[in-house]
Order: structure tokens, then sequence, then C-alpha cells
């Protein structure tokens, strides 16, 4: 599926690290969403009720990264892209139809403690649709 919806930057404080000063001081990371979806009934519709709210999904990733603190950004990534996932799974059980094929979360820790310079550390989940329980 070609059609996405990118959310790129997401700020929160968060906890999250091995050393104690990471979980005690915290630090600012930043996560990416792509959501692939198929936007063409949101476009014959023009109709909120028919794509994905980019604001819940914005919302739901904060929570998580500000939330309970894990030891590994691969756990914060993978917890978004479920935790997505599983939203659009409540609403197929509401009895309309799913709108995700993927999801790729990717969670940026730019003040990683490593005694050297970098720009970057970064880690990426994707999860799909396919081969997920049913």
């Amino acid at each position: 599926m070609a059609d996405r919806i990118e959310l790129k930057g997401l700020v929160a404080r968060g906890f999250h690290g091995c050393f104690d000063h990471e979980r005690r001081d915290g630090q600012d990371f930043s996560c990416d969403i792509t959501l692939w979806l198929d936007f063409r009934g949101a476009a014959s519709t023009d109709d909120l009720a028919d794509t994905v709210d980019y604001g819940a999904v914005a919302q739901r990733a904060y929570g998580i990264m500000t939330g309970e603190p894990r030891n590994l950004i691969e756990t914060v990534a993978t917890e978004i892209a479920e935790a997505l996932l599983a939203d659009d799974d409540a609403r197929a059980q509401s009895g309309l139809a799913p709108l995700l094929h993927a999801v790729e979360v990717t969670i940026h820790k730019p003040h990683a403690p490593i005694p050297l310079e970098f720009g970057d550390v970064a880690v990426t989940a994707r999860r799909s649709r396919k081969g997920r329980a049913k």
C-alpha cells in the first residue's frame, strides 16, 4: 500500500535507559511514525471517521513515551507500534473495517550516553496486520 500518514519529530521527555542517571534525570526523545493505509474511502467521503486521526496517534505515542520507564528504546518503539495496531483492532471489533496495513515507529535518542560525538541514535519497529493473530 502506497498511501501513508507520517508524523515526524514528536518530542517527549522520558526516563528510558539502562543507567541510573537516565532513569533519574530523564531526557528528550523524539518519535517518527508512519502509518500505511488506503486513503480511497476517506478521500471519497472527506470524513475523519474514515481515516486515522493523527492527533490521536500523537497522543497515544506521547503517553507511551512519557509513561513507564523502559531499559530499551526498542521496547518503547515496539509498544507504540503494537498499541496503534491494537487501537485499529478495537475499531474493527466495533464493526468498522480496520484501516492500518502497517505501522513503523522510530524512536530517536539524541542524548544517548555515548562518550563520543554523534548526531543521533534511533531504532525502528515495523509491524503489519499481515501475520497478526486474528
